[in-house]
């Protein structure tokens, strides 16, 4: 691994990861996300024609929604309802996890949860999200709108961006 790649990898995978969990709900499949965002990206011909970030949170929320639709993660969804209880959790999401800003966004659908990590977390305009989420604008306001009345009454006082919106 050349060191401009090691970089890279140092400086967006915590970032990644995070995005990564915050759709799949699952560490280890946030990690698989995360690693095959990087092995596209150094296969790629990836040209500095914007901000290397977003192009990086691009891929790791498109190769989010695609482990959300695989039959793998609808079997492992299945069995572990029924008789798995996962226990092991690394440092990186029991600290995300007992936050409990993350633990309210984790609670609403994903239909919900989208435009607030997008906006919120990756700083996202809503014509730029609606474009990510192939939806309009008014859509992505209306998402947000009604993620916010879910997490205000968890969130009282805790997530001051809730008190100015």
């Amino acid at each position: 691994m050349n060191e401009q790649l090691e970089h890279i990898v140092d400086e967006y995978s915590t970032h990644l990861l995070r995005i990564a969990y915050f759709y799949t709900k699952n560490r280890h499949a946030a990690e698989d996300i995360v690693q095959d965002v990087f092995i596209k990206y150094m296969q790629s011909n990836y040209e500095e024609r914007g901000q290397l970030k977003s192009y990086l949170s691009m891929l790791t929320i498109n190769k989010s929604k695609d482990y959300l639709k695989s039959w793998a993660y609808k079997k492992l969804k299945f069995e572990s309802k029924w008789w798995m209880k996962t226990t092991d959790k690394d440092h990186l999401i029991q600290k995300e996890e007992r936050s409990k800003i993350g633990a309210a966004i984790l609670t609403l659908p994903l239909k919900y949860r989208e435009p607030i990590i997008l906006y919120y977390f990756e700083e996202m305009p809503i014509t730029k999200i609606a474009d990510v989420l192939g939806t309009n604008e008014n859509t992505v306001k209306t998402r947000l709108r009604r993620a916010r009345e879910q997490l205000r009454p968890v969130l009282e006082g805790d997530w001051e961006v809730l008190n100015h919106e």
